[in-house]
């Protein structure tokens, strides 16, 4: 007999957000996402229960055919003994061959680089999701902030219109 696993309705995963990185969509223009696992000890697991880490400065690098999460800080568990774990540390991540050479190709074009968007528990289990984004230049982070001026002032006046 296995673990039952909680399921959220329509027997869906039950997913537990960790952390967001804010400025990967601001300072990146992202492509394609993929989930990924992540090795990580026991210390590191019950810091993020806890929600202690941060995306903000993090990165994905290929080695060897291995994907390393570089620059993740997963803070010190506040009752580790003298086993707990450096923050941070680089974290192998889980992927199969096939998606690893898939982002490989992505991130050796030019400008392409591999940026933690989220991080989060899926059933329990930890989860990173990677995405292949290209850096933006300041004048296409003016543009998208335009753009999302201009929609939210299409919202007001669409719910100034409802309302009156």
């Amino acid at each position: 007999m296995g673990i039952a696993r909680q399921r959220g309705s329509n027997d869906e995963p039950v997913v537990q957000p960790i952390c967001r990185n804010r400025r990967a969509s601001h300072e990146y223009e992202l492509h394609d996402t993929i989930e990924c696992g992540i090795v990580l000890v026991g210390t590191e697991v019950k810091s993020l229960r806890d929600g202690n880490a941060n995306l903000e400065d993090a990165f994905a690098k290929i080695e060897r055919n291995e994907i390393w999460l570089v620059g993740c800080e997963i803070q010190e568990y506040t009752f580790g003994n003298r086993l707990n774990h450096r923050p941070k540390r680089d974290r192998k991540l889980l992927l199969h061959r096939r998606e690893i050479a898939k982002f490989a190709l992505k991130a050796d074009q030019k400008g392409f680089t591999l940026i933690p968007t989220r991080m989060y528990f899926k059933d329990g289990r930890a989860k990173v999701e990677i995405a292949a984004a290209k850096g933006k230049q300041v004048h296409d982070k003016r543009q998208s902030l335009k753009n999302s001026e201009a929609k939210r002032e299409m919202d007001r006046a669409m719910s100034r219109r409802r309302r009156g």
